[in-house]
């Protein structure tokens, strides 16, 4: 092993010797010196003046005589009608248009635009086969007729104090038509167990929706107890602000008179199927109504509350209390008759829709 070693070192020594003999035949030239200040490594204030850098002289502004130069050939003057900026700045809004010198502007439509149908699908499957298509995606997206029952209060009221009325009561609606116009039909009514209906009556509307919460309603209204009567009915229904439900209305009779009611009521969710809803309901007349017991002003008022389960969606009995009172001249009317003008009433129902 040895040997060999200082064999192959033998042979290496010749052959280092002659490259090293190479290179010093051809001696390498010294790189230029790196410019740090063209390139950015040093702040302004370390380098030299740039005429300094390039082997020039800088030249001397002192020198120079700006007072004989004449400005004015220069464009270096105001124009004559300018006070204040000298630079055309007007020109700079006439760039909006990009398109070549005597071609239309951007905003001008291509003729072909406006060739062929109006539906690009006709084309390809045919007028006759998408029309019926277009008339279904319409209807199914905003112009389907539907429809619903609403039975809003069914229910038993039974008297707190001794001698006052048991009685049930009635209070029921139902539409049929679109998002925007309905036929919607009203009926309401109460009586007593045993007798008689005392109120009883049904209206025929026309809904037009005024906005995203509100229709306003107009049509008839049938009175069949205590007397037939019929009215002109005006009115709004929808959901007024902080979710309350509000029906309200104006009644002209075919006699002349004039009255008014209004219904709120809000739903308190407590569970997902136990709600809680307070109410309240008033009735006004302009004149007095003699037949009907009635005096002008705000003939009566009904707050109240009821608690209902959800046992399914569509289909909830409720319990609760309403106090009903009769006011102003109603109220001296009806303790003139002999009667109570106001009570407590328990209440007993259902409410049901489908």
């Amino acid at each position: 092993m040895r040997s060999a070693a200082f064999v192959m070192a033998a042979l290496a020594a010749p052959l280092s010797a002659q490259q090293h003999s190479h290179q010093s035949a051809h001696p390498t030239p010294d790189p230029a010196p790196v410019d740090h200040c063209a390139m950015g490594h040093l702040p302004p204030e370390k380098c030299p003046p740039k005429a300094e850098s390039e082997g020039q002289a800088a030249p001397d502004h002192s020198a120079m005589d700006h007072a004989a130069k004449d400005h004015s050939q220069m464009g270096h003057e105001a124009p004559a009608n300018s006070s204040q900026d000298p630079m055309d700045h007007s020109a700079h809004g006439a760039a909006d248009d990009k398109s070549a010198p005597g071609a239309a502007p951007e905003s001008a439509l291509p003729p072909r635009a406006l060739e062929g149908p109006r539906h690009a699908a006709d084309l390809v499957w045919g007028e006759d086969a998408m029309a019926p298509a277009r008339r279904q995606l319409a209807e199914e997206n905003g112009g389907m007729q539907t429809g619903m029952v609403l039975v809003e209060r069914l229910e038993a009221r039974l008297g707190t104090e001794s001698g006052s009325e048991d009685g049930y009561l009635w209070d029921a609606q139902a539409w049929y038509g679109g998002d925007l116009d309905r036929l919607v039909i009203k009926t309401e009514g109460e009586g007593e167990f045993g007798g008689s209906v005392e109120d009883a009556e049904v209206q025929a509307l026309y809904s037009r929706a005024i906005g995203p919460f509100f229709d306003l309603q107009a049509g008839v209204r049938l009175d069949v107890e205590p007397e037939s009567r019929t009215h002109a009915v005006i009115g709004m229904q929808g959901l007024a602000p902080y979710m309350f439900h509000v029906d309200g209305a104006l009644f002209l009779s075919d006699r002349g008179d004039l009255t008014a009611r209004i219904e709120g009521e809000y739903d308190q969710k407590i569970t997902q199927r136990l709600i809680l809803q307070p109410r309240i309901e008033a009735e006004f007349s302009a004149q007095d109504i003699a037949e009907r017991e009635i005096g002008a002003g705000i003939t009566k008022i009904e707050p109240g509350i009821r608690l209902r389960y959800e046992i399914v969606r569509e289909f909830a009995p409720y319990v609760g209390l309403e106090y009903e009172a009769k006011l102003g001249q109603t109220a001296d009317i009806a303790k003139a008759a002999g009667k109570d003008p106001d009570g407590l009433k328990v209440l007993f129902g259902l409410r049901a829709w489908f």
